[in-house]
């Protein structure tokens, strides 16, 4: 047997933890930096509401709050709708110890973002990433004021892109970012940031029953949906004028009408409101294709009624007693 030279076990040994403290050095640099350089962008959100006590059903005001983020030296900061949604009163804690008011500019419930504007000076704004660049396995890091406790900082990684989340209007938000960068009560609309200390994403949600399951408006969905607002002050979807659910096709209906998907949009109500146009729809169409686009499903349909499709004629694929036939809708603006 060859002789083990025991300098060389005790070497080897005595490398093993030193060589995990300069690893964990690193990261921990990597994340104070980070919440160096971001804190000071990182703000906290009180309001007051007034809501209907539920035993009583008188009316009461009451308080939250939330976290939110500047995207631009002038006053312009992102947060969450849900955070301000109903809000009568808003008020902003800077970093710096600062409380000032702020005026709502927009907001946007099938995305879950808001902006608020404030009027003071020497404000140091966030960067926006580009979010099509993101891996699974980068470093993520969540800052907020959870239970108004200033700068609270969590780090993971993102763990899956592409996640869809169900917003409070019932549409489907795309492009989310799942993590393991743990949120609590009052991080919502804080920034998930990269090592760069850039915008990856907007925190939004956890789900309550999973252990560790965050999520995160992704930051180019996020800075097109801030920057409509304040622009316009709302993002533009178009509707239909009806009422839909998902159901599932025949293998007879799908082979005889050459379809690629076996589910449709069945047509339980129609509306007929101007400006919308869909005279030619009827009740117990089950429609199949928007613009030549397969349609499966109402969440579907949700993509395709974007701020394109307002007041342009387009071809609706629906079967009407099993038989695929072609009629025109004029989608309006959703207001």
């Amino acid at each position: 047997m060859e002789n083990v030279n025991s300098e060389n076990i005790y070497s080897i040994t005595d490398r093993g933890p030193h060589a995990d403290w300069d690893l964990l050095d690193t990261y921990s640099r990597t994340v104070t930096g980070i919440v160096g350089t971001v804190a000071e962008a990182v703000v906290h959100i009180q309001v007051q509401k007034e809501a209907i006590h539920p035993k009583t059903r008188q009316k009461q005001v009451t308080t939250g709050s939330g976290s939110g983020f500047l995207i631009s030296s002038d006053g312009y900061l992102v947060t969450n709708n849900h955070v301000i949604e109903h809000a009568m009163d808003c008020k902003v804690a800077l970093a710096d110890g600062r409380t000032v008011s702020a005026e709502l500019k927009g907001t946007d419930p099938s995305t879950d973002i808001a902006v608020l504007k404030i009027y003071e000076t020497g404000l140091k704004p966030l960067q926006f990433a580009d979010s099509e660049q993101l891996r699974p396995g980068q470093i993520a890091i969540a800052i907020g004021n959870p239970l108004g406790l200033q700068h609270t900082v969590t780090a993971g990684v993102v763990s899956a892109l592409g996640r869809t989340l169900r917003a409070e209007n019932g549409r489907l938000i795309d492009d989310v970012i799942q993590t393991d960068a743990s949120l609590n009560p009052g991080n919502s609309g804080g920034p998930l940031v990269n090592s760069l200390g850039q915008v990856i994403g907007v925190n939004t949600a956890t789900i309550l029953s999973a252990q560790g399951i965050c999520f995160a408006v992704s930051s180019n969905l996020a800075a097109f949906v801030a920057g409509k607002l304040i622009m316009e002050g709302r993002v533009k979807r178009a509707y239909m004028g009806i009422a839909g659910q998902l159901v599932n096709l025949t293998d007879r209906m799908i082979a005889a009408n050459k379809l690629e998907k076996r589910t449709g949009v069945y047509v339980y109500e129609i509306v007929p409101d101007q400006p919308v146009y869909n005279k030619e729809m009827r009740t117990g169409d089950i429609i199949v294709a928007y613009d030549e686009k397969p349609v499966g499903s109402v969440d579907e349909l949700h993509k395709q009624l974007n701020e394109e499709a307002i007041g342009r004629r387009v071809k609706l694929d629906v079967l009407r007693g099993g038989r695929k036939l072609t009629i025109n809708v004029i989608p309006a603006e959703l207001k």
